[in-house]
């Protein structure tokens, strides 16, 4: 896979087949539409192009739109990569770029920049200023400027009864395993290992505290989550923890996570953090024996979990 920043930026001398959207996720209803992207492009001997846009168009249009992605950027490309796609465009979302008529943006940018020959979108697509623009207007404009237009159905994509939408609701209910289904792999979180207050190691369980940067990626609901890592290139697993530590007094979000028989110092280290299945919700404990005892019986349902799982 080739990626462009921007439209400006494709450089091919082969006429593609196009997809356009956002993809935050790429879902199995994503993913559908991606393997009709690129067996039609092996079968017209086309190139399969997905233009997607960053920063997500609701960012810039909607300032009050507190909007939590699944994937951070550079996750959409590393999952986007392995669909098999020749190139992968991020066009910068920009108050001028949404203001492209209908017609400026076919001709400008998906004829004259992409050279498309196909266009694949999903029903209820709407482009251009103001999003007026429908599957109707985009097959005249393909009669206009010699490229066909295929819609996949809504039976098609409703038939995996997904949609971002979704997955971000089971994300903050907690609901991590209906979100993976939704996704067919786990969500993760990625970021650096920075210092916390050590209190998990004064509990007898060390933790891995990660700081996400990006402010935008969604973080699910506060709780204990089973997880996994590959660190230092071995699947190792543990056990997370999102919220503020209230037995302790604590009042900032922390993500931290206790590896099961590891030890090694990961201060500085990136790490991406798949989540497998929510424990239970963030609680405050009465003492902090109690909360010791809380975790010991989280660590014991991790483990019958990982063993039904994931065992070799």
């Amino acid at each position: 896979m080739k990626e462009h920043k921007g439209a400006h930026a494709f450089n091919s001398n082969h006429h593609t087949v196009v997809t356009i959207g956002t993809f935050d996720g790429v879902h199995i209803g994503h993913q559908k539409i991606i393997q009709r992207l690129v067996n039609t492009a092996k079968a017209g001997n086309l190139e399969s192009a997905i233009l997607t846009f960053f920063p997500h168009p609701r960012m810039v249009l909607q300032k009050d739109a507190d909007i939590k992605l699944i994937n951070t950027i550079e996750e959409r490309k590393n999952i986007l990569e392995q669909s098999g796609i020749d190139h992968l465009i991020v066009h910068p979302f920009t108050q001028q770029f949404s203001r492209l008529s209908a017609r400026e943006f076919v001709r400008d940018v998906l004829v004259n920049k992409l050279k498309a020959k196909k266009v694949i979108i999903g029903y209820d697509h709407r482009f251009g200023r103001n999003r007026t623009a429908d599957i109707n207007d985009l097959r005249a404009f393909g009669e206009e400027y010699d490229f066909e237009v295929e819609e996949i159905s809504k039976q098609d994509v409703e038939d995996v009864a997904v949609s971002s939408t979704k997955i971000r609701n089971a994300l903050r209910e907690g609901r991590v395993e209906k979100a993976n289904r939704y996704l067919s792999y786990p969500f993760s979180l990625a970021g650096t290992v920075v210092r916390g207050k050590g209190l998990g190691k004064e509990f007898s369980f060390p933790t891995a505290n990660l700081e996400v940067k990006e402010d935008y990626k969604l973080i699910p609901k506060n709780g204990v989550y089973v997880v996994r890592s590959v660190i230092d290139g071995e699947m190792v697993y543990g056990m997370m923890s999102i919220g503020t530590n209230p037995t302790v007094g604590g009042t900032e979000k922390t993500i931290e996570t206790n590896f099961f028989n590891f030890d090694k110092d990961l201060y500085g280290q990136q790490l991406s953090i798949e989540m497998l299945m929510r424990i239970r919700d963030e609680k405050k404990f009465e003492s902090v024996e109690a909360l010791k005892r809380a975790m010991k019986q989280d660590e014991a349902i991790s483990y019958q979990f990982i063993r039904d799982n994931y065992a070799q």
